[in-house]
């Protein structure tokens, strides 16, 4: 089969304002970025037509190194329910920098279900990260500034919780002393980077409702505490308006189109290990103005981004899915069955059959929420007729629907199936209303233990000394109310990332809590989990390259 950025170029591009014009928004208000990709201004958004459509979650098992394709079945069931003649459109995140030159090589789809033009997508798109980027570091210069212009009328701050971030994996400035080479230079002190789908100005343009509410949000960041304990937010320093500015662009949905020139909107990209890992309210908003069904995604497994999906996302923004579908494939499944990965692709039906334990844990969360569940599974050539049989007949025995999707190699027409299967589920079956993990009043201790028990499976939360002096703060600042967002592996149910399967009884660590004020959750950080990743040891920068014109090994 074609590679994807083969099959990308040979698909014959409409014009975006098209595409938009062919969902309903008017040709004037579309913003082009070029011929085939724009943003939309977030007036157009109308919560009337938002209540009338049909939103699903597509979310995944625990997932593996060998892939899941959360993605590939979002757009294509897109696609099958445009085949099927209904308005469909997708809302998904961003793909980061940091991840396509390092581990995957691009994150728009693949093979017949992707985004166009995936080449832009995947690397500077609108300028979002950058704007994002340039936000952040913007406010820890003008808090350096702060720092020193001060350092001879008070004596400055007891601890600056505030870093800096960048779009590229790069383990060598997790940790850095900035301020060196004499007064001149600033104030020395032990700071950091972060990787920017990790940064707080990334969460709240995610999470913001509106120009003015984003500003609102950027004002209450949290920067550092002074001498006496009090806490010194991005209002205090008077610059909030000017951080909005770099944002006024970038806080509008980006608009693209599909390998059949179908709509979707791409906004925001969080990771949902070390973030909340959906794309933005205002994008999901958006389709579900002009879709009559809007296919969002979660990150990574369910137990990371559908949680903080519907105790976050869901919970702030007022939205309630009407379907959870959960990816799986075989290879998936036989990794947490405890069949090693180099062997993953051949017949193993023990271990298929021991790896149904991670899915039934999924599928008994998403239950948990109140969502009705089926499962989408992404078929290889290299899957044999039982095996599938035996995923058939096992989720038949969870009374949960299953399809298998096949949008990868046909496209819509591949998807049909699972389209026809999600409008019948919406139409018969559709989930009951939310049911959170945890109440808004519950302390944040109590909260992080209730998903750490009720959906990871912990024996035990134990919290660092730093965690627990972060717990105080929170009481003195009066944000207990907030949600939680706990960072941790993506490949387990624990915090080690070597228990596959399903994790029992473990001992749960926070080593650190984080207070995003202004996106309004508290991070709760798990494990070794690292907010700047590493490249690996061949990252998928050796492979991108320019042939004659053509960039190749984005995918």
């Amino acid at each position: 089969m074609k590679s994807d950025i083969e099959i990308a170029r040979e698909c014959k591009l409409e014009k975006i304002k098209q595409v938009a014009t062919g969902i309903g928004i008017p040709r004037e208000e579309v913003l082009n970025y070029g011929k085939y990709i724009a943003k939309i201004p977030v007036e157009l958004i109308n919560d009337d037509k938002v209540k009338q459509s049909n939103l699903i979650l597509v979310t995944a098992i625990t997932p593996t190194k060998a892939g899941i394709g959360k993605t590939t079945v979002s757009i294509g069931l897109a696609l099958g329910l445009c085949k099927i003649g209904k308005k469909a459109i997708a809302a998904l995140r961003e793909p980061s920098l940091g991840p396509c030159f390092g581990m995957k090589g691009g994150a728009a789809g693949g093979g017949y279900a992707q985004v166009l033009p995936m080449e832009n997508i995947n690397l500077h798109f609108t300028g979002d990260f950058h704007a994002i980027t340039s936000a952040h570091n913007m406010i820890t210069a003008l808090l350096d500034n702060y720092i020193y212009q001060n350092r001879k009328t008070q004596p400055g701050l007891k601890e600056i919780l505030w870093k800096r971030v960048i779009d590229i994996n790069d383990r060598g400035l997790r940790k850095i002393i900035t301020g060196l080479g004499g007064s001149a230079n600033g104030i020395p002190y032990e700071t950091g980077f972060d990787i920017t789908p990790a940064s707080e100005i990334m969460a709240i343009l995610c999470l913001a409702t509106s120009l003015d509410d984003l500003r609102r949000r950027i004002e209450n960041i949290l920067l550092g505490y002074k001498y006496d304990g009090s806490p010194l937010t991005v209002k205090d320093l008077g610059v909030a308006g000017a951080i909005t500015v770099l944002l006024k662009d970038a806080i509008n949905p980006n608009l693209v189109q599909t390998t059949e020139n179908t709509a979707a909107f791409v906004h925001g990209g969080p990771f949902a290990n070390i973030a909340h890992g959906c794309n933005s309210i205002l994008a999901t908003k958006m389709a579900m103005t002009y879709g009559d069904y809007v296919i969002t995604e979660a990150g990574f497994g369910a137990d990371l981004g559908a949680e903080k999906f519907f105790n976050i996302k869901c919970r702030k923004a007022g939205l309630t899915p009407k379907l959870t579908i959960i990816v799986a494939t075989a290879q998936g499944l036989k990794m947490h069955g405890g069949v090693d990965v180099s062997k993953i692709k051949e017949p193993d039906m023990d271990g298929l059959i021991k790896g149904f334990e991670n899915l039934d844990k999924h599928i008994n969360n998403m239950r948990s929420f109140g969502q009705n569940v089926m499962v989408a599974f992404n078929r290889y050539s290299f899957d044999t007729d039982k095996e599938v049989d035996a995923i058939a007949a096992h989720c038949k025995d969870m009374n949960v629907g299953f399809v298998v999707n096949d949008a990868f190699a046909k496209g819509g027409e591949g998807a049909v199936a699972l389209a026809n299967m999600v409008v019948d589920e919406i139409e018969n079956n559709p989930s009951k209303p939310l049911q959170f993990t945890y109440s808004d009043e519950d302390s944040i201790k109590t909260k992080i233990e209730k998903v750490a028990y009720n959906l990871y499976g912990a024996g035990n939360v134990s919290f660092s000394e730093k965690s627990l002096k972060m717990l105080s703060h929170i009481d003195e600042l009066g944000v207990n109310n907030y949600p939680v967002c706990i960072a941790k592996t993506q490949y387990s149910f624990s915090a080690d990332p070597k228990a596959y399967g399903v994790a029992k009884g473990f001992d749960f660590k926070i080593n650190d809590i984080v207070i995003n004020n202004g996106a309004e959750f508290i991070v709760a950080i798990a494990g070794e989990i690292m907010r700047m990743p590493g490249l690996p040891k061949v990252p998928q920068a050796n492979f991108i390259d320019i042939v004659d014109g053509h960039i190749e090994g984005l995918s």
